[in-house]
């Protein structure tokens, strides 16, 4: 049975970006019981905080766009830049890990999730990895078949 790497990539990025839109709700929740959230910085309009929002856009956008280019490209190029968005992704999700486990208070369930969260990551990158390599080994057997004849 072949493995179709682009198939679980496709997943992998889904469940990643469910997660995160579960992890920004989880965090709203409070509201609709009457409760105060956690408020990372104070604002009086949305311009205050114009420069969160587009960088939450772009890493929202970011794995979406990766989603689309997968199930088209199928380019060494691209599947190296895609392996380094891999890496960046995890390095970011731990990083926000360790991060919130100094608010306080510490909302554990939202630990639990950000772990999960990057586990899943990490699962990407290996799948990522493994989608990489089997290209360059798909050129080099070619490229060894190739030679044999000639």
């Amino acid at each position: 049975m072949t493995v179709n790497y682009r198939e679980r990539i496709i997943t992998l990025w889904a469940v990643f970006l469910l997660g995160i839109l579960f992890h920004t709700q989880l965090n709203l929740i409070p509201l609709f019981h009457g409760l105060p959230v956690i408020e990372s910085q104070k604002a009086t309009n949305i311009n205050d905080i114009s420069g969160i929002m587009w960088l939450m856009l772009g890493f929202f956008v970011l794995p979406m766009l990766a989603i689309i280019v997968t199930a088209f490209a199928n380019s060494k190029r691209y599947r190296i830049i895609h392996f380094g968005l891999t890496v960046f992704y995890s390095i970011m999700n731990l990083l926000h890990l360790v991060l919130d486990l100094f608010v306080q208070p510490v909302l554990w369930y939202q630990i639990a999730l950000m772990v999960l969260l990057f586990f899943v990551g990490l699962l990407l990158n290996t799948t990522a990895f493994q989608w990489m390599r089997l290209h360059n080994r798909a050129n080099q057997s070619q490229h060894n078949l190739e030679s044999s004849h000639f």
